[in-house]
């Protein structure tokens, strides 16, 4: 992190943009405490707020819709070949792409704050392959949702940003707590109205 908070020191937005798009691609680089520094030095005035949140955004996006295309490239065959390793074989990613196409617009916004997620959402959009349309409205509001929190988030705290970190890390326990109240919902939902199609079908017979 020190590495990276000195080249943004010397390099301002390009950094921000390169290494959020980095991080959409699936690399384990710090976005949300980079973005939180960014803020600090917004704080001190020595970078843009709007500029900084248009780079940050730029690199989130760019990163995210590359991993969207590989995603569609490789498509089902690789879950197929591989799925085994990732716990997901082709009749659960079935279920599973049926799901997430239904009610994916919540769970690709809410992807960007939850470390891990926001890294393969991409990906999994596209061997699932979410409509780009659908995709890309989710995705590129939460992309810029999620850069404007943290670069607003530092530039708020100022002198104090670097106990983002506690902060950073509710926000991150509300939004997976929600999300997963949000699926299970969903998930009941989906479920007891394919048993009840089921049973009229069968009654109906």
């Amino acid at each position: 992190m020190h590495f990276i908070t000195q080249l943004l020191n010397q390099y301002g937005y390009l950094v921000l943009l390169v290494c959020l798009s980095l991080e959409l691609a699936a690399l384990p680089l710090p976005g949300e405490a980079l973005m939180t520094y960014c803020g600090y030095i917004v704080y001190l005035r020595k970078m843009n707020w709007t500029i900084s949140i248009i780079a940050a955004t730029v690199g989130a996006v760019a990163g995210i819709t590359s991993s969207y295309f590989i995603g569609k490239l490789l498509g089902k065959d690789f879950f197929e070949k591989y799925g085994r390793y990732l716990f997901m074989n082709k009749k659960r990613l079935d279920k599973v792409s049926a799901f997430f196409n239904k009610y994916n617009t919540w769970i690709i916004f809410l992807a960007f704050f939850i470390p891990g997620m926001r890294h393969v959402m991409g990906y999994f959009c596209g061997i699932i392959k979410v409509p780009y349309k659908n995709f890309s409205i989710s995705a590129y509001t939460g992309a810029a949702a999620w850069t404007t929190t943290f670069i607003s988030m530092g530039n708020f705290l100022g002198a104090s940003w670097s106990r983002s970190d506690r902060i950073i890390k509710y926000i991150t326990i509300g939004l997976v707590a929600t999300l997963v109240l949000v699926f299970t919902y969903f998930y009941v939902r989906y479920r007891i109205k394919g048993r009840y199609v089921i049973e009229n079908d069968g009654s109906e017979s």
